[in-house]
């Protein structure tokens, strides 16, 4: 039976373990120190008892995803293939902007949820990321580039919202300042439109940014492209956005991936814009990435820019993401699947 990871508890988890154990309480913050800003061995905190370090390693870990592969592109997007302590893969993107470096993180080993147009969803959900699982994948990342990370964004493989609990301990504590001290407003949290988790995080008062996978402006479009859409139709999702940023007044952003002859016209254009109308929200057009066991078309840089336009039109604050890393498979769920095709 493999040790639980000590990275994995939060602050009050680890104090309670160690005075528990008749430790002084003031431990808990040097350990968590230690693990959250890197330290892969026990022997590196010296600034606590070798009998209380000989504890720790028999009942806990210290395991950060390692690299198993690592893609350089020309426009400076690095693309991680992460191996975990059970040997299985996720992938992490750290991309370059103005701001600094944003980082995009897994949530599971693959995804459940079936989006018609997502690499990762192709071989099903084999399990959820713990909340260290998570966070290794940025500190693995700032140990490689030897750069701090200013930005995380939760859109790589899985659904961040099906592995609900251990999203909150991830953000509160890559939030604490005794680790990676990442500032909540810096986070954002990508979702396919699990409606009730939105509520639930609307409650917790972390005012993490949102970002809705929305892809269409019907439901019965978007049934075809997202099964999740069944179980959260369009109104209840609106109205649990809407409830987002009362609680938060953060801005919502709508990812909408342009899938020509699917959700990619005028007319759907005009709908998204009445869908959207009066919404303090932003659209992030995405062109669609080709997966080869898929069937979508990416819509033309010439049509893109017309469906940006119209949104415009309509009164709706709406851009084209820039592609990063596209000669590197840095969209999500390829890289994994392309070794995991090799075995």
């Amino acid at each position: 039976m493999s040790l639980k990871n000590i990275g994995d508890l939060t602050p009050d988890e680890l104090e309670e373990y160690l005075i528990a154990r008749g430790e002084k309480s003031f431990r808990a913050k040097q350990i968590f120190k230690w693990v959250h800003t890197g330290a892969e061995s026990y022997d590196l905190m010296t600034d606590i008892s070798l009998k209380l370090r000989e504890e720790l390693k028999k009942e806990f870990m210290i395991f950060i995803p390692s690299i198993c592969k690592k893609y350089v592109s020309e426009d400076g997007t690095v693309k991680y293939l992460l191996k975990l302590s059970d040997n299985h893969l996720i992938e992490t993107v750290v991309m370059d902007y103005k701001h600094g470096k944003s980082i995009c993180i897994s949530s599971q080993v693959g995804c459940r949820m079936g989006c018609s147009f997502c690499a990762s969803t192709l071989s099903g959900l084999v399990r959820s990321l713990t909340p260290f699982e998570m966070e290794g994948q940025i500190i693995r990342a700032e140990k490689d580039l030897g750069t701090r990370i200013s930005s995380v964004v939760i859109m790589g493989i899985g659904e961040p919202f099906d592995n609900y609990d251990n999203l909150l301990k991830f953000l509160k504590n890559v939030n604490s300042s005794d680790g990676l001290s990442l500032g909540l407003r810096h986070i954002t949290v990508s979702t396919c439109g699990l409606a009730d988790k939105i509520d639930a995080l609307a409650k917790e008062n972390i005012p993490v940014n949102l970002a809705i996978s929305l892809h269409a402006p019907s439901d019965e479009k978007r049934k075809q492209i997202m099964p999740v859409a069944k179980a959260y139709p369009l109104d209840i999702l609106m109205k649990s956005c809407d409830n987002y940023f009362e609680k938060t007044h953060r801005r919502i952003t709508f990812e909408y991936a342009l899938i020509s002859g699917k959700n990619s016209s005028k007319e759907d254009a005009k709908a998204l814009s009445a869908l959207l109308r009066g919404k303090n929200c932003h659209v992030n057009i995405i062109p669609v990435n080709p997966v080869r066991e898929r069937d979508n078309s990416e819509v033309s840089p010439e049509d893109t820019e017309n469906f940006k336009k119209l949104l415009e039109r309509g009164g709706i604050n709406a851009t084209v993401r820039r592609r990063l890393g596209s000669d590197i498979n840095a969209s999500c769920g390829q890289l994994r699947n392309k070794e995991m095709n090799k075995s």
